[in-house]
């Protein structure tokens, strides 16, 4: 029955937008442009419904990409003309109960056509932000600087700089050229500490091996200290056996050891300067709902003390609100990634932040603060599934920590 209501509501909103588009334009070679891609995306979309499930391949990512701005150009003009539609029924309705036999319909199909040319137009305008973004938008990195305060900051970490990177789901890159200006950028900040919040995959950790050069090349003199992300454990794969998954686990912890990044799997290490230290703390994926609960905090914080000022690198944003605020030792500062910032929204600095993700993630992107504790959900310097991102660019972290002035 799902089906029957879900093609039935299919079929009427292709109906309604093809109606449209034959009513702003009689010009054969657009009409069969337009019906020409629509059947290809429709026809990918069953072949993608039956297909056996092999990740997010760079195909299946770029029809993503198509069928998701084709959907947005639809909803915007089937919406625009249904108001229309709706707006001239109850003026008819109006005029036939005051028995208005003036009521003028000689107008309505220019009329018609004009709302349908301005509602392609208007539909044109997402449909073109959804194709720049998957050219342009994914590549264009933006370094995110943040000054925070803390009472119990050793002194001599006043002034100390971390550049944070998440998300970079290397499955997904399509531009060596570009992906190595990002990686530039991340040593031009020459943080002391280079810190990754998980999903380094897709689906498989062999993504990761065409770009080991690249990213062993991030630099930083107190090193770089990494978690997992829910992507990292190959559960998005349909693998033949546990050995085949659990091979390719093991292939992402001796490649993150080759690159010369420090797995912190529920667990922590501390950083020396002049005979005072903070410990970098790191949690395995734990998220909320259907996700991984691997994270476990207790062990975390083995090897350390209450006392110790410390940065928490946990995957999901989630995680902070429902356990790490609540625990007995004070994370000073989480890093988290996940969102993406749903790789879609509008952020115009101190007047606009908008994205769907905050439907789902009550914390999805920047600084947030509760307690004298901070987190900060990087809007992640990769993409997934729609093969770009329109507002919500790839972000550089960089956190430098002040001790507060008394």
């Amino acid at each position: 029955m799902r089906w029957v209501i879900f093609f039935g509501f299919l079929f009427i909103t292709q109906f309604y937008a093809f109606q449209a588009i034959k009513t702003a334009t009689q010009n054969k070679i657009l009409i069969g442009i337009y019906i020409s891609f629509v059947s290809i995306i429709y026809a990918l979309l069953l072949y993608y419904s039956y297909a056996r499930f092999a990740g997010f391949t760079h195909s299946m990512s770029f029809y993503i990409g198509f069928f998701l701005a084709l959907s947005i150009f639809q909803l915007v003009l089937i919406s625009v003309v249904f108001l229309e539609d709706v707006t001239r029924f109850f003026q008819f309705l109006f005029s036939y109960t005051k028995n208005n036999l003036n009521y003028d319909q000689t107008s309505f199909p220019e009329r018609r056509k004009f709302i349908s040319q301005a509602a392609i137009i208007l539909a044109s305008i997402p449909f073109s932000a959804m194709l720049y973004g998957m050219y342009k938008g994914k590549y264009n990195y933006k370094v995110l600087s943040y000054d925070l305060e803390f009472d119990d900051l050793p002194s001599s970490f006043d002034g100390f700089k971390i550049t944070q990177i998440s998300d970079l789901h290397c499955g997904s890159f399509d531009n060596p050229e570009k992906v190595e200006y990002g990686i530039n950028l991340v040593n031009d900040q020459k943080s002391d500490v280079i810190l990754f919040t998980g999903d380094i995959v897709n689906n498989k950790s062999e993504e990761l091996l065409p770009w080991v050069k690249s990213f062993s090349s991030l630099k930083a003199p107190s090193g770089i200290f990494s978690v997992l992300g829910n992507h990292d454990y190959g559960d998005y794969y349909d693998w033949k056996n546990k050995e085949a998954k659990k091979a390719n686990m093991d292939l992402l912890l001796s490649t993150k050891k080759k690159m010369g990044w420090t797995l912190l799997n529920n667990d922590s290490v501390y950083i020396d300067k002049n005979g005072e230290k903070i410990a970098i703390v790191g949690v395995e994926n734990w998220g909320k709902g259907r996700f991984k609960k691997a994270g476990d905090l207790n062990k975390s914080v083995e090897k350390i003390s209450k006392k110790d000022f410390k940065v928490l690198l946990t995957h999901d944003p989630s995680h902070w609100d429902a356990e790490v605020l609540k625990h007995n030792h004070k994370f000073h500062l989480t890093l988290s990634g996940h969102t993406h910032g749903f790789q879609f929204g509008i952020e115009i600095p101190g007047f606009l932040k908008w994205s769907p993700s905050q439907w789902q993630y009550k914390q999805w992107a920047g600084i947030y603060e509760k307690n004298k504790q901070f987190l900060n959900v990087n809007r992640g310097f990769g993409y997934l599934g729609y093969p770009g991102r329109v507002g919500i660019w790839p972000e550089i972290s960089v956190i430098t920590l002040r001790k507060t002035k008394l």
